[in-house]
Formats: structure tokens, sequence, C-alpha cells
């Protein structure tokens, strides 16, 4: 059996899969427990890295017990939300601030400086990366300034810095190992692309302590062992990559072409595009898509900061629906949106946009629009943010898709998944199984544990499909639409 660890950015989940005869994997015992979300000030989010260690060890003991004891487990894999920065003593093996979540936006005046300044081009070469407060390397920067004396101690080597796989590898290794995996090194601006190094240049400029980072490793591999006073055995781990990485992989979506993006807290569209890196000329991201089993693989990449999270604003801010699962019968209640638009900016806009300051607005309010207006608008704006990524995937050069492969939550909104079919014109795939992400990593700890030759996935039951049936000029009324709104938040931030 293998352990796959799964940190999100609204739960923690660990799910023990049985590997079959034919390398197919089966989920058998699953444990999840939700994560505390802090916004200490406009446009921060903070998680304790903490609470996220204890979710971890407790979801994991109780996974191991229903499978059947520690005995029974191969190898451990983790995915986990990327970007999201960690500062720790190394002596006390404890943060010294709350985690920077990767959708907070706190430092976007240092990296518009650094943008005035004339160094987006040379970071996006090297890294595939644009200058955005998203990824981790400014957020690193701000936790050592936050933390008195933590520069000088990081020099002294007293001090780690790391995404959530790093800091959850070193505590189920006692701090034996800090290591993380080359998707997720490739999340923070500071690893060339090409070389899948630190690059001591960008440290610099970045103001980051090269020393505090960690060793950068592959996707499947052995990685460390777990301290055996935690499950009772020194569980290897072997398999890390950053939650939308291993998506990719559990998926299936190995050859370039293939493309899949997942809808949760955020969106994002990854596509595989080989083994060479491809410079995009719409913003979208190039990034590692993995490197595993001799093979690396890269991908291009678009970020929507705010999908499933709209939803979120809906059931507990503007308190419009009580339960996530409400949103599919109030938009089918209305014949159509009536011309209402959210543009869900909530912590700026993403790919290809990428403006930091935008917030959210609705646009084409009416004296007889209400709440199922808002809710059938939120869920639209998924379907038109995809719609711009497939746009900038086509102009760089990639075929349009035929199928889009789809998982997370939200997809389990019928309503929702009809409306990107239409909206972007090609067939929607949904897996049975869901939890594409935990499946990903189950799957790279499996091949660095040697229990499969390859990471083809096994047999999986068929998927649900839907197909586009809606008009061309009816697509293109509403994208007009949507792109005057998407215009309105970026205006109204200025």
């Amino acid at each position: 059996m293998i352990l796959a660890i799964d940190q999100g950015t609204t739960s923690t989940r660990a799910i023990a899969f049985e590997l079959g005869d034919g390398g197919d994997l089966s989920p058998v015992a699953v444990s999840q427990i939700e994560l505390a979300q802090h916004f200490p000030a406009s446009g921060w989010v903070e998680h304790d890295a903490a609470e996220i260690w204890t979710a971890t060890l407790q979801t994991c003991r109780e996974v191991i017990r229903k499978g059947g004891g520690v005995g029974r487990f191969a190898a451990i894999g983790i995915s986990n939300q990327r970007e999201t920065s960690v500062i720790w003593d190394t002596a006390m093996g404890e943060p010294l601030h709350r985690a920077i979540v990767w959708q907070d936006r706190r430092t976007a005046a240092v990296t518009a400086a650094l943008t005035e300044a004339g160094h987006e081009p040379a970071i996006q070469a090297a890294t595939g990366l644009i200058l955005d407060p998203y990824f981790s390397a400014t957020k690193y920067a701000w936790l050592l300034d936050a933390v008195p004396g933590a520069r000088a101690r990081a020099e002294r080597g007293e001090i780690r810095l790391g995404t959530i796989e790093s800091w959850l590898i070193w505590k189920l290794t006692g701090g034996a190992a800090h290591v993380t995996d080359a998707t997720n090194a490739s999340r923070t601006s500071l690893m060339d692309l090409s070389t899948q190094q630190w690059r001591d240049d960008l440290c610099a400029l970045f103001k980051v302590p090269r020393r505090a980072l960690p060793d950068i490793r592959g996707c499947a591999e052995p990685l460390g062992a777990c301290d055996p006073a935690l499950f009772g055995e020194p569980l290897p781990i072997t398999g890390a990559a950053g939650d939308q990485q291993a998506a990719l992989v559990g998926h299936g979506a190995l050859n370039p072409g293939d493309a899949k993006i997942t809808y949760g807290t955020g969106a994002f569209l990854v596509a595989n595009v080989g083994a060479e890196p491809v410079a995009s000329t719409r913003r979208l991201l190039g990034t590692l898509a993995y490197q595993a089993g001799g093979t690396t693989a890269y991908a291009l990449e678009g970020s929507i900061f705010s999908a499933g999270s709209a939803i979120q604003w809906l059931r507990d801010g503007a308190r419009m629906i009580s339960e996530s699962r409400q949103s599919e019968a109030l938009a089918q209640s209305l014949p159509d949106n009536g011309g209402v638009y959210l543009v869900p900016g909530f912590t700026g806009l993403g790919a290809p946009w990428w403006d930091a300051e935008a917030r959210g607005v609705v646009v084409g309010l009416t004296r007889d629009a209400g709440p199922a207006h808002f809710v059938r608008a939120a869920l639209e704006a998924l379907a038109y943010q995809t719609r711009d990524l497939l746009d900038a995937l086509a102009d760089d050069g990639a075929p349009r898709l035929k199928t889009l492969k789809v998982d997370g939550g939200v997809t389990a909104n019928a309503f929702a998944m009809q409306f990107v079919a239409d909206i972007c014109g090609v067939e929607v795939e949904r897996p049975a199984f869901q939890e594409m992400t935990a499946l990903g990593a189950a799957r790279l700890a499996a091949l660095g544990a040697g229990r499969v030759p390859d990471l083809s996935p096994g047999v999986a039951q068929a998927p649900a499909r839907w197909t586009p049936r809606m008009a061309d000029d009816e697509r293109e009324r509403l994208l007009k639409g949507w792109r005057a709104a998407v215009q309105a938040a970026i205006i109204a931030a200025q």
C-alpha cells in the first residue's frame, strides 16, 4: 500500500492506496481535517504550519490504522499547496511565523518595483515565471524581515525556509532531511528551469540566503525516512510534487499536448509541453511538469486565483447560500445570466491578466437581479476564466484541445461543467475517482519505491463527459460581456 498526503489550501488529507497487480492504485481509506484560514490584512492570507503538521500526523495515523497497520505500507507520497512559504527554527523544529499562503498579495509592491527596474525578462527566461507576489521568493524575504534576527540566523544555518512539502518532510524525518522536489522548487522564482538548481544571482536579487533553502530532488526517489516513533516503522518518503503537477500525473497526462485543469480554491490549467521548456508570449507560466524515472517533462500553466473560493464567498461572506451544493440548483433556476457577470478578483487576477491589485467586481445588475444571479455569475466565471487560459495556450502555439481533463470539488457541479464545455468549445472529462492530486502523489511514490515501472496509469473507471452544445453566436455574445467585465475590474483598481 501507498500512503498519500494531500496537503491543500483548505484541508489536510491522507489517503491509503492499494497497488494492484496491473499497476492500478485503488483507494481504501481516507482521513481529512479542515484547515483554518487567517486574513490579518486586506489581501493577506496565512496558515498555521504547526496546525498543518498536527493534522498531517493525525490523518496519517488514522489511515494507517484503517489500512491494516504500518506493516502493510511500502512508501509515502506527498502533494501540497504550492508557493505557500514556511520559516522555521532548526533547533526547535517549530515555525517562527504563520505560513504565507500562495494567494497572499502582501509583496505586490516588491514585485512591482522589480518589474519597474526591468528584471522580469531575465527572471522569466531563467525560471519560466513572471514577477508576481504569487511565488515564494518574495514571501521568503518578507518572512526573514518580519521575524527579528531571522536574516542573520539564516546565514548561520539556524533557520530553514521551504514550501509545505519541505516542512512536512522535515517534520516526518525528525529534522534529518531538508529537501524539496523540483516541481515545488520551480514555483519559487529561485530555480533555473533548465538546470533545476538554485541560482545564486536570483537568491541575491530576492534577498533569500541560499543556505536556508532545501536541496532540490526528483519527484520519484528516496527523499527521507520517517522517524519510527511517528508510525512504528521508518516508512520511506519516495514521492513528492506540487498539487497541480501531481494532478497531471494522476490524470495520466504524460504526453505533449495533454492538459488538465483542477478546480479547487483556485483553478490551474497545466498543459504538458514535452522535454523542453516553452517560453510563453501570453504570460502563461513555464514550469516543471515532473522529473521522475529518468524523464523530465515541462509544462505551461495558467493560474486562476479564485474559483471555488468564489462559491465559498457566496456561502460564508455574502451568505447567499448556506451550502455550496445549493449553487447548482440556484443557477439552473434562471433561464440565463441576465447580463450579470462576477469577476472574482478577491486576491487579484491571475493569468493571462496578472493584475495583483485588481479586486472583485459585479457588473450588469438590474432591479430584478437577486442571489441566483450572483451564484450563476460565480459559476459561469469558472468557464470564462478557463476559456481565457485556453486562448492564451493556443496563442503560444499549443494545439486547441479536444478534451479537457478536470478534477476538483467544483466538478461535482454539473451546471458548471456543462458551461465550461459550452464556453470553451471542448469536451470536458471528469474521472470517476476525483482525488487526482493524491493519486498522482501515490503514483510518484510507487515509482520512487520501485513498485511500478513507470508513471502510466492503471485501469480506471469510465469518466463522466460533457460535450459543447451552445451556438457560436451565443458563446461570442457571452464572452464579449465577460471581457468587458474584466476590464471594469482592472480599471476599478487603478
